[in-house]
């Protein structure tokens, strides 16, 4: 799944300006950025959209304000080939259109990927006052009582680990299942919050946590709570976030990588902004 979105201020003077625009200088074997230039999917909240209300978005302005450039974006569907048709799309005699990826998994292989920038994990949505207001984790699922556990609908994304979830804990037939991938790009996954949810077609959702968390509070009636998922050996459900650029450029990624670091803070009240469930990095263990 794709793991398919409030973020801080401007420097105040010319002087400021110059300073971030020497900044955005790359090294000697890159062209000049006259932008910051991001590949985006167009319609896809919390993240990102056209309108720039996305996480995403915010973060991208934030950095562009430091290197002095304005933002631009490129934008198409983030289905299969998103990478191929953005980030890697080039014509003959022509520039590539964008630049960065602000969203893909660490270690994804399609890109360049920085170090991570957040850690989120998939989480539980489901109507205060329907009998599992006491529910804080995925254990407390399980333990509901049996006759409440037989009777719930539970919307989840198919081959995420949602499914997986349900399948290893005997839940299938409590799973209702909605494609990873639509054809249509004017659909997007808070869907299954925002309206299989919302108007009771399913009684709860397991999605992706920043998804969860933003779709949670933009719904007004019912009112929502969130629960995060319990990773489980062989099925984790907490995933780190970095950033994606080109093969190739070192420079430009070590760049982004810098700005991660200079804008953590920043990145983290925007990331609690949006509602994201934020997870600290899990300590390594002893010995290894």
């Amino acid at each position: 799944m794709k793991a398919r979105s409030a973020f801080a201020g401007l420097a105040l003077a010319v002087l400021a300006f110059m300073a971030g625009a020497a900044q955005a200088q790359p090294a000697a074997d890159d062209p000049p950025r006259k932008a910051f230039r991001v590949c985006q999917d167009p319609n896809n909240l919390p993240f990102s959209n056209v309108t720039g209300e996305g996480f995403e978005n915010k973060i991208a302005e934030l950095f562009a304000r430091d290197l002095g450039l304005p933002v631009t974006y490129y934008s198409f569907p983030n289905r299969l080939a998103f990478i191929r048709n953005t980030l890697r799309y080039k014509l003959p005699e022509e520039d590539y259109r964008c630049d960065v990826v602000m969203g893909v998994p660490a270690g994804f292989d399609q890109v360049s990927a920085t170090k991570a920038y957040y850690r989120s994990t998939y989480a539980l949505v489901f109507p205060r006052g329907k009998g599992m207001d006491n529910v804080r984790s995925s254990d407390d699922l399980l333990a509901l009582p049996p006759e409440r556990l037989r009777t719930l609908r539970i919307g989840v994304y198919d081959r995420s680990p949602a499914s997986m979830w349900l399948a290893r804990h005997g839940l299938v037939d409590r799973g209702v299942p909605y494609p990873i991938m639509s054809p249509d790009p004017e659909q997007y996954p808070g869907q299954i919050i925002e309206r299989e949810l919302a108007q009771g077609r399913i009684d709860a959702a397991i999605v992706w946590g920043p998804i969860a968390g933003f779709f949670a509070r933009r719904v007004q009636s019912p009112e929502l709570q969130v629960a995060p998922m319990k990773s489980e050996p062989g099925l984790p459900f907490e995933f780190a976030m970095a950033m994606g650029v080109r093969y190739g450029e070192p420079q430009w990624k070590k760049q982004i990588e810098e700005l991660i670091a200079r804008h953590r803070g920043e990145i983290l009240a925007i990331l609690r902004e949006y509602g994201v469930p934020l997870v600290e990095e899990p300590t390594p263990t002893a010995g290894k």
